[in-house]
C-alpha cells in the first residue's frame, strides 16, 4: 500500500482505498471496519493523500501532507494527546509539528481532519508512516556535506 492508493472524498468522513477506475468514476473501499465499497462519480471530488499539501509561509508555499504525517509519527508514535482538545490546542499542535504553516489558510477543521487521517493510517497501515531510511540517510549526508 502507498499514499497514492489512499483517497479522501469531499463531504464524506474517513479514508478510502482506491480499488480501480470505472466507466463512471472510481471504485473505493472504506478503510473502516465495515470495508464498504463506494462508486464515486465525476461530480464528487476525490483527492489522493499523496497529492494533498498544507499551506506554509516559506518560499515553497506548501508542505506535502505525507511529510507532515511522517513527522507526526516520528515524534508522537500514535499518541497525539488531542482527545478532547480545543481549537487552540489543535493550532499549537500543528505549530509544533510544522512551525511555518500558514495560520490564515489552514483552518482548525483541516487540522482535525489531518489528525483523524493520521490515526486511521497509524492503525491500519503503520508501515506507511515509517520514514524511508535511504531518503533520510541521503538527506543527512547531503546536509552534513554542506556544513563541512
Amino acid at each position: 500500500m502507498e499514499f497514492k492508493e489512499i483517497a479522501t472524498v469531499s463531504g464524506k468522513p474517513g479514508l478510502y482505498k482506491v480499488l480501480k477506475p470505472s466507466r463512471t468514476g472510481v471504485i473505493l473501499e472504506s478503510l473502516d471496519e465495515k470495508k464498504g465499497k463506494l462508486v464515486v462519480g465525476a461530480s464528487q471530488r476525490v483527492s489522493l493523500l499523496s497529492e494533498i499539501s498544507i499551506y506554509t509561509t516559506d518560499e515553497e508555499g506548501s508542505k506535502p501532507l505525507v511529510e507532515v504525517l511522517k513527522k507526526i509519527e516520528k515524534e508522537f508514535q500514535g499518541d497525539t494527546g488531542l482527545g478532547d482538545a480545543d481549537n487552540e490546542e489543535y493550532k499549537a499542535f500543528l505549530k509544533h509539528v510544522l512551525p511555518e504553516y500558514d495560520e490564515s489558510r489552514v483552518y482548525v477543521s483541516d487540522i482535525k481532519k489531518m489528525i483523524s487521517w493520521y490515526a486511521i493510517i497509524h492503525q491500519i497501515f503503520p508501515e506507511l508512516l515509517k520514514e524511508d531510511i535511504k531518503e533520510s540517510d541521503a538527506g543527512d549526508k547531503a546536509e552534513k556535506g554542506k556544513a563541512d
